[in-house]
This record gives structure tokens, sequence and C-alpha cells, in this order.
């Protein structure tokens, strides 16, 4: 009996395959930014650069972000589609979707209008007031500052770390 099992033991170990398994380092994912260079996010400086250019205003960013932990941030300028064309930043964690921060400016003259009864609050800046909107998906604080009217955004499932006098506090570090 144990002959038996040994054989058939030694027979089982001759049939196993003992080929070469290779793997591949590399990651079959494409980088996280790449999808946002295709859809024509670059560099915030370069989109800086290029919206000045085309809406003939200097740009002023806050120097101040929300303090949550972000992995990227592009810039974009739009400038191909009329009365929409803007300029925007998004601030993102590659392994923290919900860590998402926007900063969308628009030409004053071109701003978007918002019904009273979208706006929840009312707030007084160091220099003007701003309105904020609670969305569906995102709390955002729209103000205006020079020709441009500035919006800036964060995701609801964060907005816990992120409240209403934090987002006061970015818009008050222009």
């Amino acid at each position: 009996m144990k002959k038996k099992f040994i054989l058939i033991f030694i027979l089982g170990l001759c049939l196993v395959s003992f080929e070469t398994v290779n793997a591949n380092d590399e990651d079959e994912h494409p980088p996280f930014e790449k999808i946002f260079f295709e859809i024509g996010y670059k560099t915030v400086e370069e989109a800086v650069d290029e919206c000045e250019n085309l809406f003939n205003e200097d740009i002023v960013l806050p120097y101040k972000i929300p303090p949550v932990q972000f992995t990227h941030y592009f810039g974009r300028c739009s400038k191909d589609i009329g009365i929409n064309n803007d300029f925007e930043i998004e601030f993102l964690n590659e392994n923290t979707p919900e860590n998402h921060y926007t900063l969308t400016l628009r030409p004053k003259k071109h701003a978007i209008k918002f019904k009273p009864e979208r706006i929840n609050k009312t707030i007084e800046l160091d220099y003007g007031t701003a309105f904020f909107v609670k969305s569906p998906v995102s709390n955002n604080l729209i103000f205006e500052r020079g020709n441009w009217q500035y919006i800036l955004g964060v995701d609801k499932r964060i907005s816990e770390h992120i409240p209403l006098e934090v987002l006061v506090d970015i818009a008050n570090s222009l």
C-alpha cells in the first residue's frame, strides 16, 4: 500500500508543470493623472497663463487650501465654450476619492446666477459678500472679486472636515 502511494505521489509530481511564470511589475492601469491630461488639464501654472491671455485679466488665487490631503492638482482653461469659458483647478487624492476640492473662476460678466431659494446662507467676507450653496454632491462658496466670480467647491463626503468656516477662510486669503 505504501509503495502504491509513493508511486502515485511521484507520478503526480511528474504531471505537474514546472513552467516559469513571468510577472509584470508594471501596473496594468494607466497613471491616475493620464486621464486628466487627456481631457485638457495641465499644470496649474500653464492653465493660469493660458486663461490670463484668453481673458486679458490677471488671475489671483487664494493662498490657502482645505486641510485635507491631496496627491494631485491640475488646472484647465476652458476656452472653446463661449460664455461658459472658465478657469478651474482640481485638487484630488488618488487613494481617497472623497478628498476633492475645486476652485473655478468665471469672468464676472458671465457669472452664474443663483436663485434665492438655492442659496443656503449669505456670508460677509473681508471684502464683500459670498453665498453658500449646497448641491447633492458638493458644498460651494460663491463670491466675486475683481472681474472674476470664484466658486470654491468641496465634496460633500468630507464636509465635516471642511466646514463653511474653512471655505470662508480660504476666500479671505485672496
